[in-house]
């Protein structure tokens, strides 16, 4: 088998995503790593542990391989499971900040995201401010030298996609002491890999493209320092908000298929792209793979493609954006992003619900999609119908 080293720095992504993280079992020859459900491990003799097992919380071996591997797709040192994406975040936050340190953060953040460092993190002595990611000077007005510790971004960001320079944002903060820290849910590992342009940690969601069945909730940090590698794996026992064995086991077979997953959601979103562009109904497109796109040149430069999500905005108003929410037969109506099937949802009223009435409430008409993987067709002519029959509806309550 080849090495993980070789595995992070020559293989190719596919092959990283099947083989990184794991070797054949030694005794049954298993290519698949099995789910060790177990709390406790047997010692021989006090302080005698079997690989570095001892408890569960601590390490085990199911979450050992998926860490493994999701810190080589991210080019990193060394990766971290856990519960979910907020537990990674807040395990993050809480791994390099004390009472008193700031942290900037996107000024059109994920719902979740913003509630953590508004409603938890601020009571524990954190505090924040909103900054584009795609306005540099605008991130390097939001800085307090010797105050903040951390530059939080998401590109594309939720549910507005906006891009942020992260070569430039990196040397940014870097220049002010802080960390950058990427969330990579939206564009997954396949499409972009922070850590290459600078970022200090990543991290996922990676219920989402990650896992991509809709099956597992889950999270993931990816850092390219082994200090910082060392602080975060510290917390992660003592917070213990740790991804369980099966958890784990279903993320890294979701992430062995990313890729071919990727390329086509990427080609499904690019069709549904031009259809709405040519849409009676449809006010903006919001798509980074738009040349219109303010932020196309730089997704550009550090994305593969361009990714699954796309926002729209319609000529009725909220009315019309409720209704073509309620209209799709194809497209599901939930929250969250980044599965085989296409999810359609109104981030005003679901997803972002709880930055309404703040500097990062979204539009009231704004609709969200996460374009899955079935026949392009059957999407499009999912959203004409919808489409059509939201403007009828919205012409009759008029």
């Amino acid at each position: 088998m080849v090495s993980e080293q070789q595995h992070r720095h020559k293989s190719g992504f596919e092959t990283r995503a099947i083989h990184a993280g794991y070797e054949p079992d030694a005794m049954t020859g298993s290519v698949i790593p099995p789910i060790y459900a177990t709390s406790t491990y047997k010692q021989d003799g006090v302080g005698g542990l079997r690989g570095g097992y001892e408890y569960s919380r601590s390490g085990n071996p199911t979450r050992t391989a998926l860490e493994g591997n999701i810190a080589a797709l991210e080019e990193g040192e060394r990766g971290f499971a856990f519960a979910s994406g907020l537990a990674a975040e807040d395990t993050l936050i809480r791994s390099v900040c004390r009472p008193g340190d700031h942290v900037v953060i996107p000024d059109d953040a994920y719902g979740g995201t913003y509630r953590l460092f508004d409603k938890v993190e601020r009571a524990w002595g954190i505090v924040h401010s909103p900054a584009p990611v795609s306005d540099i000077d605008a991130v390097r007005a939001a800085i307090r030298p010797g105050e903040t510790k951390v530059v939080w971004v998401e590109t594309p960001t939720n549910p507005l996609l906006n891009i942020g320079d992260i070569e430039a944002l990196a040397a940014l903060a870097h220049d002010a002491g802080a960390l950058l820290v990427v969330d990579n849910t939206f564009a997954s590992p396949y499409l972009q890999q922070p850590l290459t342009l600078g970022a200090d940690a990543v991290v996922h969601s990676t219920t989402k493209y990650c896992g991509g069945h809709s099956d597992v909730v889950g999270g993931a940090l990816v850092v390219r320092d082994l200090d910082l590698a060392e602080r975060v794996g510290y917390h992660q026992n003592a917070i213990g908000a740790v991804a369980g064995p099966f958890d784990a086991w279903l993320t890294l077979r979701g992430l062995k298929t990313l890729g071919v997953r990727m390329d086509r959601h990427c080609d499904n979103a690019e069709r549904v792209v031009d259809y709405l562009l040519d849409h009676e109904a449809v006010e903006q497109v919001i798509y980074p793979g738009l040349e219109s796109h303010p932020g196309h040149a730089v997704a550009s430069r550090q994305m593969k493609r361009y990714g699954g999500m796309v926002s729209f905005r319609v000529v009725g108003g909220v009315d019309q954006a409720l209704a073509v929410c309620e209209q799709t037969e194809v497209f599901t109506l939930g929250e969250s992003l980044g599965g085989v099937e296409s999810l359609i949802e109104h981030p005003g009223r679901m997803t972002h619900a709880s930055v309404a009435g703040t500097d990062l409430e979204v539009p009231a008409d704004l609709i969200r999609l996460s374009v899955g993987i079935e026949t392009v067709d059957d999407l499009i002519a999912d959203l004409d119908q919808a489409l059509g029959r939201s403007l009828s509806a919205v012409a009759r309550r008029g």
